[in-house]
C-alpha cells in the first residue's frame, strides 16, 4: 500500500528544471551581454537606434531615397516652395533640397564617426596610461589637458582651421581631415579624463592586483584587465559625443570655418540659407529638422547606455 505521506513529499511537475534550465539560469553573463539584455527593453534605445539606424542607411546608399543630382542646379527653380516635384523645395541655387539632405548626411555622419573615433583614440589612451603608472606622467597629462580645457571650442577651431585650411580648395577630403581634426584635436581631455578616473578605479581592484602578483606584465594587466572594466564610461561619452560632433560640423560650417562647397552637408546647408530665412525658410528648415533629430537621436541612445551600464541606475 502506497503511503499517503510520502505522496505529500512529490514536487509538483512544473518546479523540475530541466539541466539545459539549470546550466542556463548559472551561466554567467558577461557586462556587455546584461547591458544588450538591459537595452532591449527600454523604449528610449528602440526609438533612438530605429532613427540611428535610418540615418546611416541615408548615409551609405542615398540612392535608395533619391535618384537626384544633389549637385545639379537650375535657376528657374530658385526658392521655390516644396511641391509634388521637390518635396522639400529648392534652394537658392535651384538645386533639389530633399537630395541634398539625403547626401548631406554622409559628410556629416561621417565627419562625427571619425572625429569620436579620433578623439577616443587619443584621450583612451592618454586617460588609461596616465592612471595606470600615475606620477609624473598622469601630472604631465593632466596640465596638457587643463590647457585645452582653458581653451573655447569656437575660438580653438577658428585658429587650426585658419592656420591649416588652403584657401579656396576644392578637396573634399582635405576639406573634412582638417574639420575631423579640429574637433578632435579639441575634444580629446574630456574623454582622457573619464578613461583616467576609470582606469584608476580599476587599477586598486583586487583583480589587477592579483594579476600584478602572479608576475603579469604592465601591457597583459592594462590590455586584458584594466580595458574591458574601464571602456564603460568611454563607450557612453563616444556614443553622446558622436552627436555633439555632428553639431559642431555644422556649427563651424555656419561660420565659415568647417565643410564648404563643393561639400554636401547639412551644416553646408544651414550656413547657405541664412540670409533667405525670411524669404524661403524652407531652405533652413529642412536640412536643420535632420541635424537636430540625429543629434537628439545619438544623445538618447547614450542615455539609454548609460543607464543600462551603471548598475546603480537600474
Amino acid at each position: 500500500m502506497t503511503d499517503p505521506s510520502a505522496a505529500s513529499t512529490v514536487a509538483p511537475a512544473a518546479d523540475f528544471v530541466t539541466a539545459a534550465e539549470h546550466v542556463d539560469s548559472n551561466k554567467p553573463r558577461s557586462l556587455a551581454s546584461d547591458a544588450w539584455h538591459d537595452l532591449r527593453r527600454r523604449p528610449l534605445f528602440l526609438i533612438s537606434g530605429a532613427l540611428i539606424l535610418f540615418i546611416l542607411l541615408m548615409a551609405a546608399w542615398p540612392s535608395l531615397f533619391t535618384s537626384v543630382d544633389p549637385t545639379a542646379a537650375d535657376l528657374q527653380n530658385s526658392r521655390q516652395p516644396p511641391s509634388a516635384q521637390a518635396w522639400f523645395g529648392y534652394d537658392t541655387q535651384g538645386s533639389d533640397i530633399f537630395a541634398r539632405v539625403i547626401y548631406g548626411a554622409r559628410a556629416s555622419i561621417i565627419v562625427g564617426v571619425c572625429a569620436t573615433i579620433a578623439t577616443v583614440l587619443i584621450g583612451g589612451t592618454l586617460g588609461l596610461l596616465a592612471g595606470f603608472y600615475g606620477g609624473w606622467l598622469d601630472g604631465l597629462m593632466s596640465r596638457i589637458a587643463d590647457v585645452f580645457f582653458g581653451l573655447p571650442f569656437v575660438l580653438g577651431a577658428i585658429v587650426i582651421l585658419s592656420s591649416l585650411s588652403t584657401t579656396g580648395t576644392q578637396n573634399v577630403a582635405q576639406i573634412m581631415f582638417l574639420v575631423i581634426l579640429s574637433i578632435s584635436v579639441l575634444s580629446w581631455p574630456v574623454c582622457m579624463r573619464i578613461m583616467r578616473s576609470a582606469a584608476i578605479t580599476a587599477k586598486n581592484q583586487d583583480y589587477v592586483k592579483a594579476a600584478r602578483a602572479l608576475g603579469a606584465s604592465s601591457s597583459r594587466i592594462i590590455l586584458r584587465h584594466m580595458l574591458p572594466n574601464a571602456i564603460a564610461p568611454v563607450l557612453v561619452y563616444a556614443t553622446i559625443a558622436l552627436g555633439a560632433f555632428i553639431g559642431a560640423e555644422a556649427t563651424l560650417s555656419f561660420l565659415g570655418l568647417g565643410l564648404r562647397a563643393p561639400v554636401v552637408s547639412w551644416g553646408v546647408m544651414i550656413a547657405d540659407a541664412r540670409d533667405w530665412i525670411r524669404v524661403a525658410p524652407h531652405i533652413l528648415l529642412f536640412p536643420a529638422a535632420f541635424l537636430t533629430a540625429t543629434v537628439l537621436a545619438f544623445v538618447m541612445l547614450g542615455d539609454a547606455v548609460r543607464e543600462a551600464l551603471d548598475p546603480k541606475m537600474r
